[in-house]
């Protein structure tokens, strides 16, 4: 397969509802892959700027989850979610 005829197929996950006590833990999974990220881009010499510049490594998202947009917090929970539902979707069970 070749990158111009690439097309993604993630599995379908819609029919997987996330337990209310998983949404927490979603939550607490966005919270640590941008910390896991932002330890990354760090520990490549990037720091926090206004806005994004590549030849400077700047980028407006190193700060604490706290203070990222709403939008920055949801592509970090559609992550943590989508990786959920896949694992119960795979018959995986998460226990406490």
């Amino acid at each position: 397969m070749s990158k111009k005829s690439y097309i993604p197929q993630p599995v379908d996950t819609k029919d997987v509802e996330l337990p209310e006590e998983l949404k927490v833990l979603a939550e607490e999974i966005a919270r640590n892959v941008h910390e896991v990220w932002s330890k990354g881009r760090m520990a490549d010499g990037w720091k926090y700027g206004e806005e994004r510049n590549d030849a400077e490594k700047l980028h407006p998202c190193l700060v604490p989850y706290e203070e990222l947009t709403e939008s920055e917090k949801e592509y970090d929970r559609n992550t943590s979610q989508e990786t959920l539902k896949l694992i119960l979707k795979l018959g995986f069970r998460i226990m406490r």
